[in-house]
């Protein structure tokens, strides 16, 4: 079993890693999750609001068990992976529907058109892209000005009775359990207590979403913060904003003595 470097995270290394493990993996999700996953992804389903007509992009998408649940709203979906595994058992599930459409793509390099979706969401993923930042921006640049991103990512519980029993459990716990359910998952399943462990708290994330150029930035914890649910909005300005026309106003507006400019009366 491919074991990922956390401090790198090679594409290939990682996208191995889940082509291996895609055939049992929603399954080793619930078993190690008791459950929770799916209320995590009903409740990351409701941030989105999907509706019929939207455009969605569902990035890293895996065994595309989140696109289904998008689709079932009306909402043309885009499931994206980069693992060619992933994608294959996400269309023997969901071959037959015809809202979804399956693309392997890259995150920091997504083959789509600028403004091409009305919202997109990641589940799970942006943790084990190399640049998460430029995964962001890809994001941004792919949805419509007004649209929404959400992200589920495992996160870090604030309250220090929780962390403590959850770190040991990601580190001990999960890794065993998994080797259990499929004895090839052992070590992927020890590249995920890591990748938990390196991962930035909520309010850091928050603050990657705003330099990412988002705003109505918000965030709240799932199951006493062991995930936690982002949402962010690409302004409705920027259409505007970044027209040759607005470009010669705001130079205007920012000439000495331009009305609303400081100095007094």
């Amino acid at each position: 079993m491919t074991r990922p470097d956390t401090a790198t995270k090679l594409a290939s290394e990682v996208s191995t890693m889940f082509d291996e493990v895609s055939p049992r993996y929603d399954l080793l999700n619930d078993v190690l999750s008791a459950g929770q996953t799916r209320l995590w992804r009903v409740q990351t389903t409701r941030a989105l609001q999907p509706r019929k007509g939207m455009r969605v992009l569902d990035l890293a998408a895996g065994t595309c068990t989140s696109s289904a649940v998008i689709a079932r709203h009306g909402a043309r979906v885009t499931a994206a992976d980069f693992s060619a595994g992933m994608l294959a058992e996400g269309r023997r599930r969901q071959g037959g529907n015809p809202l979804i459409d399956f693309v392997q793509a890259d995150a920091m390099d997504l083959p789509f058109a600028d403004g091409s979706f009305d919202a997109a969401t990641i589940s799970y993923g942006l943790r084990n892209v190399a640049d998460p930042r430029k995964a962001l921006a890809e994001m941004r640049r792919v949805v419509k000005p007004g649209g929404r991103i959400v992200i589920a990512e495992f996160s870090r519980p604030p309250a220090a009775a929780i962390r403590g029993p959850y770190r040991f459990y990601t580190k001990r716990v999960m890794p065993l359990v998994a080797g259990l359910v499929n004895s090839g998952a052992r070590e992927a399943y020890r590249y995920l207590g890591e990748s938990i462990e390196a991962w930035p708290d909520q309010t850091e994330l928050a603050g990657w979403l705003r330099e990412a150029g988002f705003e109505r930035v918000a965030y709240r914890d799932l199951t006493f913060g062991i995930v936690a649910l982002h949402r962010g909005f690409v302004p409705r300005e920027i259409a505007e904003a970044e027209s040759p026309a607005a470009v010669a106003a705001q130079t205007a507006s920012e000439a000495p003595g331009a009305p609303g400019e400081g100095g007094g009366s």
